[in-house]
């Protein structure tokens, strides 16, 4: 039997089971990993299909070495969840239960890799309620901002537990920063002819990308939920904010999620929303703004640069000339980063290696 067949059964096996077997069934579009997303819909009900099947490389677990973790592939090296249904699960019960708007999870099947949760709906992503002129930019950004607070004033657990299975929160490490940041040695040049990368220049780059992940790791340990920007965040009824993407969820800091909302490659974010979003999560987290500041530059450098080499990668090796369209806006966004003091031994980097980058413009 084919894999797609037996993956039929399964599903249609979980619906029996959870008692939606009746329903009309539409896929939605592709997530970017391996999940898929379909609706199922009786009468006026409506609930979501996560189908997540377990054919990518296996997570971390906490015992995992260094050479473990390359040997296991990317995902145990940058510590990502590999579409694991119990990951979702339970860092949704984790939010729920400190009053955050993760979806409800109706049932779910860890070892199959399927789970049935809360429809929010479509058309209700931020990013899709600015474009249409549906919502004020700067109070979905505040808003945004004001729930990351809250996420990062709470003590987040080593980790979560729910019945008969745990999942780990484990740290955002020196080996998964280093993994991200080496995509933009690896693959910038590659894509760019302008940009160049010697085997001095990648003597150096190991000194400088070495030096930013020190810095990071000397900075307070926050609950970091990878992905948290306009295409991920809901506004829902009553001003909620709702979560979509969080099983990749690790101990990082405050600044990659801020840097996400407020460094999007995807959209441009406005001056006023920026600092709108920063002035609030300043203010509920009492938090000093210098220092905030010169955190948000350093893990916003590691973030942008990953984000650069992988769009450079994603043209390159996989074939993906979409992303593009969003290159010349990320090259701003890093060397705005760049621009910081804490940073400016990459910043001298950058301009020996591909000094067009400090001359993007942010539009």
């Amino acid at each position: 039997m084919s894999f797609d067949a037996q993956r039929q059964l399964q599903i249609d096996q979980f619906r029996a089971d959870s008692g939606w077997s009746r329903a009309s069934l539409t896929w939605l579009h592709q997530d970017a990993s391996t999940r898929r997303y379909g609706r199922l819909r009786h009468g006026d009900q409506t609930v979501l299909l996560m189908d997540a099947p377990r054919i990518e490389d296996d997570p971390c677990t906490p015992e995992m070495t260094p050479a473990e973790r390359e040997l296991s592939g990317w995902n145990a090296m940058t510590r990502l969840a590999a579409s694991r249904v119990e990951a979702f699960v339970l860092i949704a019960g984790y939010l729920k239960s400190i009053g955050v708007r993760a979806p409800e999870i109706y049932a779910h099947d860890s070892a199959n890799g399927f789970a049935l949760i809360e429809d929010f709906g479509e058309g209700y992503e931020f990013a899709r309620l600015i474009e249409r002129g549906q919502a004020d930019e700067t109070v979905l950004y505040t808003k945004a901002a004001e729930t990351l607070a809250h996420i990062h004033r709470q003590e987040a657990p080593t980790f979560i537990e729910a019945g008969n299975e745990r999942w780990p929160l484990l740290p955002f490490d020196d080996v998964a920063l280093r993994a991200n940041a080496d995509l933009f040695a690896d693959w910038l040049h590659k894509f760019d002819k302008r940009a160049r990368m010697t085997d001095a220049d990648r003597a150096r780059w190991e000194q400088a990308s070495d030096a930013l992940i020190q810095q990071a790791e000397g900075f307070p340990r926050a609950l970091t939920l990878r992905d948290f920007h306009a295409e991920n965040l809901l506004w829902l009824e009553g001003g909620q904010v709702g979560l979509l993407d969080f099983q990749d969820a690790v101990l990082g800091w405050d600044a990659w999620d801020m840097a996400m909302l407020t460094q999007d490659a995807r959209r441009k974010v406005s001056e006023a929303a920026r600092r709108a979003a920063i002035h609030a999560y300043l203010d509920a987290t009492g938090r000093a703004k210098t220092a905030f500041m010169e955190r948000l530059a350093v893990i916003g450098t590691l973030n942008a640069l990953r984000i650069t080499g992988l769009f450079a990668r994603l043209i390159v090796r996989d074939g993906k000339p979409r992303y593009k369209q969003f290159m010349a806006r990320q090259q701003a966004i890093l060397a705005d980063n760049l621009n910081h003091p804490a940073v400016q031994d990459m910043a001298a980097f950058v301009k020996t290696v591909a000094p067009f980058i400090l001359e993007t413009t942010y539009d």
